[in-house]
């Protein structure tokens, strides 16, 4: 293992950018056996071989600013994704709801029976059934 750490010293390695299109590859690649489409199976090498180039390149700055243009893009599916996992692990103890006036998010607490709520953005009551 040390010649292995002496060769990737100096170089990129991997990072999210390098594993999506190891993913990509791998994606494409299946697909392509299933359909048993040759020209799949062929154009899913190219995202390999960009993801081998990343990894052993020893221009570093480029590779991380191509990695953080990359996390910029996929930074709101990301963050819709964190937020889908927060309300399925608040679905047990909080209900969430629209304000009838102004549309904005309300959360309140499970099994409260029915409240009177208050608008913080727009300070509208309502009654709500918790």
């Amino acid at each position: 293992m040390d010649w292995l750490k002496k060769f990737m010293t100096g170089r990129y390695g991997g990072d999210q950018l390098s594993n999506a299109l190891l993913l990509l590859s791998l994606l494409l690649t299946l697909v392509g056996r299933l359909t048993k489409i040759p020209l799949l199976i062929f154009i899913s090498y190219i995202p390999l071989g960009v993801c081998f180039f990343r990894v052993f390149s020893r221009n570093i700055s480029k590779r991380s600013m191509e990695n953080y243009k990359f996390a910029m893009f996929m930074s709101p599916a990301y963050s819709w994704l964190k937020k889908t996992q927060n309300n399925i692990k608040e679905s047990k103890t909080h209900t969430r709801f629209k304000c009838p006036n102004c549309k904005s998010k309300l959360r309140l607490p499970r099994g409260k029976g029915k409240v009177i709520v208050t608008c913080p953005k727009c300070k509208t009551k309502f009654d709500k059934r918790t």
